[in-house]
């Protein structure tokens, strides 16, 4: 079984059928539907992209979703979408090292 509850900095995680059904989760994303429809309307944008930008035969390895104090990170792994959110970790510009 995957241990996405290891992922360093992670809050919280799906894991989804390729339809977008909930198999498995954790944390703040635990049993979270609208996330789930969110991500699986995300990867199916991915089908419609520019073809001459990206061709056919080259799937997306891994997808991230940046805000300013979380990520989401999607990969596709085993005909499962695996949904991690992370927390970011950011320096403190104030916080010089001597």
């Amino acid at each position: 079984m995957l241990h996405l509850e290891r992922v360093p900095d992670q809050v919280g995680y799906l894991v989804l059928t390729e339809d977008g059904a909930v198999v498995a989760s954790g944390g703040e994303l635990e049993n979270n539907e609208r996330v789930a429809n969110v991500i699986t309307g995300l990867v199916s944008l991915t089908s419609c992209v520019d073809p001459a930008a990206f061709p056919a035969d080259e799937a997306f390895k891994r997808i991230s979703v940046t805000y300013e104090d979380h990520s989401y990170v999607v990969c596709l792994s085993n005909k499962r979408l695996l949904v991690v959110k992370r927390r970011c970790v950011q320096s403190r510009p104030d916080a010089a090292v001597a």
